[in-house]
């Protein structure tokens, strides 16, 4: 019995030992251990699109990519409402190239080797057209691009492998478009509809009943018409996601001190570009436009109107040539050089100096900033710390209502750095975030409720819905009081008499066109249509809209020029060509998103990774 026993422990505990290995695997990565998810690796699967994988790698190396793209571009890092935009942009771009990877198999679209080496020679890409190494006298030279590709330097430095994959990705895409927009053509009927809707002028006057004026409690919308308009609307009414949190800010004041120092600097580099050194190398080192400074403060040429008025007008005045005194504006001191005029238009160079905190000013701030950071930053477990912080340091909470996808904004109108990219990233509810830095105010938020963004059930829209049919009933109510003025109207006395035996104004409308919003009557409504549908002289009949009732007089009408419609026809023929081709391509793109499983698993990943943090 012994021995039978002894013969058999081996199986025995091979079995125990399998079992333990399996428990404990399951139990480690449903998290009953206490060790929560498994990590995140270069190879976990950030979305399935139709069930082709994305790998966290590949959309990480794309979204690193971009961003060291916009900061080198900026001259500064991101703050994480920037990074998760880019996150986002590269996220779609991987998702739509394997849509359209896929169409392309589907439609049986193939590239050649022989079509990429006619692509390379004779179409070259805009970023080589561009290379200054390429150019004569200012113009992309063919014949030195060519040559370029010959060479053993295109070979060593991998420019014909960096073609290739150009070209791989752009032939295909070219090949599809054509087949979605290729045929399409515009005739002269449309495009001079088109020309008089952008050119016909119209003058009306007009008496509005205000539908604000009727009272909500005059009308009732039943349930029934609530839910009949939730299902014939419910695209319209998806929402972003909306997060309402308390917010803690410690601002960077510049106080008059600090403002008299960047005056100083400022004249201080005046004087050194006026005692003979080159004001474009003076830029490039000093100017915090590092878009323009990069490029030796060129703004370009443009209207004064384009920039801010204080800074137009302060070049405008300026000679050719001149250099300005210092120029304050809420981006701080500019030294502006005008260097050419074009008609109206004004060539310009700058360097701006902004207006920050001194030395000693900035360190108070952050030792206030920090303060705020040991007390509250981070707490995952007492909510109550950022009420202990704004009563130890003395400031205010501010409550703010933020929606994913889009910065967070005080009630001032101020932006609010990283804190949307925070709320909606797996942070929890009742959770205080990191101390972020942005340029002129120290942040910490406490996520107070969350409300995840898509398609809202019935009850959470029927207030809106209600809002909404409220509206228009209250408008369809005055039709019976526009029907007396209507009437009378009709008569000897016309509109102004009719208008005022009711005690009611007339407004006369400028000249407008029928795209143009038109105060007091609306844009692109019932009421502006008429205007243009109405004989000259004519009373319309009450017209409903969303904002009221109206009576419309059709004062003044003139119709476009058709000799120079004409002169035009050509080049309104090929935008409009070009803007067709465009709109049939972006509603193919966003129908085939729109019917694609795309299976996101960023939310969730972002979720485990907050948490696995919090456990280190």
């Amino acid at each position: 019995m012994l021995q039978q026993l002894r013969s058999r422990s081996g199986w025995v505990w091979a079995i125990v030992f399998l079992f333990f290995v399996v428990g404990f695997l399951l139990a480690d990565t449903s998290g009953l251990l206490g060790l929560g998810p498994a990590p995140i690796t270069n190879s976990t699967v950030v979305a399935k699109v139709n069930g082709q994988e994305i790998p966290w790698l590949s959309w990480q190396n794309l979204a690193n990519q971009l961003q060291q793209q916009q900061e080198q571009a900026g001259g500064r890092g991101l703050n994480l409402d920037e990074r998760q935009r880019i996150e986002d942009q590269a996220f779609e771009q991987l998702v739509s190239n394997i849509l359209l990877s896929q169409e392309y198999e589907r439609r049986g679209i193939r590239v050649s080797d022989a079509e990429i080496r006619q692509a390379a020679e004779q179409s070259p890409p805009p970023e080589m057209m561009q290379n200054p190494e390429l150019q004569t006298d200012g113009q992309f030279d063919m014949a030195k691009y060519r040559r370029l590709l010959g060479s053993a330097a295109a070979r060593q430095q991998g420019l014909l492998v960096s073609l290739e994959s150009y070209y791989r990705t752009e032939i295909p895409r070219a090949k599809l478009f054509d087949q979605l927009a290729g045929d399409v053509f515009v005739s002269d009927a449309k495009l001079w509809a088109n020309y008089r809707d952008q050119n016909d002028t119209a003058q009306v006057s007009f008496v509005m009943f205000d539908a604000n004026a009727v009272p909500d409690s005059t009308v009732s919308v039943p349930d029934a018409e609530l839910r009949a308009y939730y299902d014939r609307n419910k695209e319209s009414l998806e929402r972003p996601g909306r997060a309402v949190l308390s917010i803690l800010s410690v601002p960077r004041t510049v106080n008059a001190s600090d403002t008299a120092a960047t005056l100083a600097k400022t004249l201080a580099l005046r004087a050194e570009i006026v005692g003979g050194a080159k004001f474009e190398d003076v830029a490039i080192r000093e100017s915090a436009d590092t878009v323009s400074g990069s490029r030796g403060g060129d703004l370009g040429t443009a209207l004064p109107s384009n920039w801010d008025p204080t800074f137009g007008n302060a070049a405008k005045a300026l000679r050719v040539g001149e250099l300005s005194q210092p120029v304050l504006t809420p981006f701080g001191y500019h030294l502006i050089r005008k260097d050419g005029v074009k008609g109206d238009s004004l060539q310009l160079r700058h360097i701006l100096v902004r207006v920050q905190q001194s030395d000693s000013n900035a360190v108070r701030t952050d030792r206030r900033a920090d303060s705020l950071s040991s007390i509250a930053a981070s707490a995952t477990d007492a909510p109550t710390r950022l009420d202990s912080a704004a009563k130890v340091l003395g400031l205010n909470i501010e409550r703010v209502i933020a929606f994913e996808g889009e910065p967070a904004m005080s009630s001032a109108g101020r932006p609010l750095p990283s804190i949307s990219a925070w709320a909606f990233t797996g942070s929890k509810v009742g959770e205080i975030s990191d101390l972020y830095d942005g340029d002129d105010v120290y942040v910490l938020a406490r996520l107070d409720s969350l409300v995840n963004g898509g398609v809202p059930k019935f009850e959470d829209a029927r207030d809106d819905i209600r809002r909404i049919l409220i509206g228009r009933k209250k408008a369809e109510s005055l039709v019976a009081r526009a029907n007396a003025v209507y009437a009378d109207a009709k008569g000897a006395g016309g509109l102004e008499a009719a208008a005022k035996a009711k005690d009611m104004p007339v407004t006369k409308s400028e000249p407008f066109t029928r795209p143009q919003f038109v105060p007091g009557l609306g844009r692109l409504n019932e009421a502006v249509g008429a205007s243009f549908a109405l004989p000259v002289g004519t009373v319309s009949a009450p017209i409903v809209t969303d904002q009221g009732a109206f009576i419309v007089r059709v004062d003044r009408r003139v119709s476009a020029d058709s000799t120079a419609w004409l002169a035009q026809r050509e080049t309104q023929r090929k935008d409009a060509i070009s803007a067709i081709q465009q709109l049939r391509v972006r509603t193919f793109l966003s129908e085939i998103r729109k019917t694609a499983k795309v299976d996101d698993r960023r939310k969730q990943l972002n979720a485990s990774a907050r948490a696995q943090a919090n456990q280190i």
